[in-house]
């Protein structure tokens, strides 16, 4: 006999379509990333992709963002596999939502709305939800009209503009308030916060930043023999998480803040600045990168790019190259005189021009296997013991 409480719980998961546009200039394989990693958020919230849908276009419809034959094109495939939500891989405006949900028949969401969605399921501290709160009402605002049922309705009474006001109108002050509310909770919060980086004392702190996913929560259990949530998920964790760690006899503090990732809604790195200063006021950040990612090198732009916007570009940098055992490249024969490229590079060889390219201390691991760990080790006790020697020069003599 069939178990009907295990079909219940799997018909719980929304069927989802999701929705990518390549422009002229944009390379079809990138595309295909995207969507890859959109797929990836998509299973993160709790949704199970279905298919993917792309069009070329030298710029998003203003109407629908994708072409009429493409609407026509996913309808269909929605009715005929009951699809409850179609996720497109770009902001949309408040029109274009509405009008692809009369097209389309169901709910729609964008790259920004489900990333948003994942923080709100990911949040656990007070302060991680007031910050996530936040910016799901700065999204939600502009966005009323199409969510909300009651529009035409009419209200009036005490604390409203009038008798013939909409109910829009008092839900977009309601909004406005709390957001107003939560601006001033998270700059109380954000206080305690600066209290307590000020009373940890005079250690050189590190900051292990990095693109999500890519096993900052690994390599940090593996440093301070702690066991922070590791999850081969998206924004796995989102509060930062703070240890002090010892190597030789040369104490420090490491912290490990939330991953970045691409077209981060705006909303959200305003919100989540505070928890960025534990970067910002950092000594030395430890740039983690998933090598075995095929878009590692817009992965390392996106987290660059993003230090830059919250005042913290400039930092000491040890570029720690995670999951070579995860690394997969084809072998060459000696006589093939074909390029060498993303491929059929070996990891000697990319370990080799990787360190040339960058202007930085540059390191190949694997922070599952502990391949090149004790290595990692070692520099970051040389780096954290020079900025240290230059902050206390009487106290060299320690280590």
């Amino acid at each position: 006999m069939e178990n009907t409480n295990t079909t219940i719980k799997k018909e719980k998961k929304e069927r989802a379509v999701l929705v990518g546009i390549a422009t002229n200039k944009q390379e079809d394989h990138k595309l295909q990333e995207y969507l890859n990693e959109l797929s990836f958020l998509a299973r993160t919230a709790g949704a199970t992709p279905k298919a993917f849908f792309t069009q070329k276009l030298q710029r998003p419809n203003p109407k629908y963002y994708i072409g009429s034959g493409k609407i026509e094109e996913i309808y269909e495939y929605n009715k005929e596999h009951k699809i409850d939500v179609v996720i497109f891989d770009e902001e949309l405006s408040p029109t274009q939502i509405r009008n692809l949900e009369k097209a389309l028949k169901c709910k729609i969401m964008d790259r920004n709305g489900l990333i948003l969605d994942i923080f709100a399921k990911r949040a656990q501290t007070a302060h991680a939800r007031t910050q996530v709160e936040l910016a799901q009402y700065e999204y939600l605002l502009p966005r009323l009209s199409g969510m909300w049922t009651h529009l035409q309705k009419q209200t009036g009474g005490i604390g409203t503009k009038g008798p013939g006001e909409r109910e829009i109108e008092t839900d977009r002050r309601i909004i406005r308030d709390k957001i107003t509310r939560l601006k001033n909770k998270l700059k109380n919060i954000d206080k305690q916060k600066a209290t307590q980086r000020s009373n940890r004392g005079n250690l050189v702190r590190v900051a292990l930043i990095g693109y999500t996913n890519v096993g900052k929560s690994t390599i940090m259990n593996r440093l301070s023999k702690t066991d922070v949530f590791a999850e081969n998920k998206l924004f796995a964790t989102l509060d930062t998480t703070v240890r002090k760690v010892v190597i030789g006899n040369l104490p420090f503090l490491i912290s490990d803040t939330v991953g970045f990732i691409r077209k981060l809604p705006h909303s959200l790195v305003e919100s989540f600045k505070s928890t960025l200063d534990e970067v910002r006021e950092s000594d030395l950040v430890i740039h983690a990168v998933d090598v075995s990612h095929p878009d590692f090198e817009e992965q390392i732009s996106v987290v660059n790019n993003t230090l830059a916007e919250i005042g913290a570009g400039d930092k000491p940098t040890i570029y720690l190259f995670n999951k070579i055992d995860a690394y997969n490249h084809i072998e060459k024969e000696e006589t093939d005189l074909t390029p060498k490229n993303r491929e059929n590079i070996t990891p000697e060889e990319m370990k080799e021009s990787w360190m040339q390219k960058m202007n930085a201390t540059t390191l190949f691991i694997s922070a599952k296997n502990k391949t090149n760990f004790q290595e990692f080790r070692e520099v970051l006790y040389q780096e954290v013991k020079r900025i240290h020697v230059q902050r206390y020069p009487y106290d060299h003599f320690l280590y």
